[in-house]
């Protein structure tokens, strides 16, 4: 009979732990803030200010906890979120390719995008918009600036979900980014808007 006791016991506890489902949420706001942060800094070829620290809060003390409520929070795991979601941008990966873009945004990159020749598309990129905006003798260096701008791009979104420890976040960052640098496009650049189709701002 003890036994069989012991057995249903270790059957619910494992029940118990085994249900519990803690969601990470994309936190799209913090997201959406720390984007249009990133790309005002290249754009507008600011250094962004160093993040203040953070100030852990004291742990409440809880003297009269029942043993109950202790054996529940040993089975499963507490979770404790933030207060506010936060979602963190500044690492030395990020600084440099800030760095490099915004090299790009004041010599030939934001050439190109005054020219209309290339424009910001849908999902976070630049591309090469019209090429004949370009004299032929330099249009393998527009290519190779647009390229070098994509691939420092796609290092960005991968960089920032990888050091929030959610790589499964890349695509949702790339879509906030896209819709920043599409909102944050000076007069006269082109963008695609949802269709694809080209627009001039």
């Amino acid at each position: 009979m003890r036994k069989l006791v012991y057995v249903i016991l270790t059957s619910l506890a494992v029940a118990l732990v085994g249900c519990v489902t803690i969601n990470v949420y994309f936190p799209e706001a913090a997201a959406q803030k720390a984007a249009d942060q990133f790309i005002g800094n290249v754009l507008n070829q600011t250094t962004p200010a160093a993040p203040a620290p953070k100030t852990p809060k004291p742990a409440a003390k809880d003297g009269g906890a029942q043993p109950s409520a202790m054996l529940l929070d040993l089975l499963v795991p507490a979770a404790h979120a933030a207060d506010t979601p936060d979602i963190r941008i500044q690492t030395a990966a990020t600084e440099a390719i800030r760095g490099r873009m915004q090299g790009r945004f004041q010599g030939a990159l934001g050439e190109l995008l005054d020219s209309g020749a290339v424009g910001f598309t849908r999902d976070g990129m630049v591309a090469m918009r019209d090429a004949a905006k370009v004299p032929l003798s330099q249009r393998a260096q527009a290519n190779a600036t647009v390229a070098d701008e994509n691939r420092d791009r796609t290092a960005l979104y991968r960089e920032i979900a990888n050091a929030n420890n959610h790589p499964e976040w890349e695509a949702q960052i790339r879509a906030t980014f896209a819709k920043s640098w599409i909102e944050k496009a000076h007069a006269g650049w082109y963008y695609q808007d949802a269709s694809g189709a080209w627009q001039k701002k």
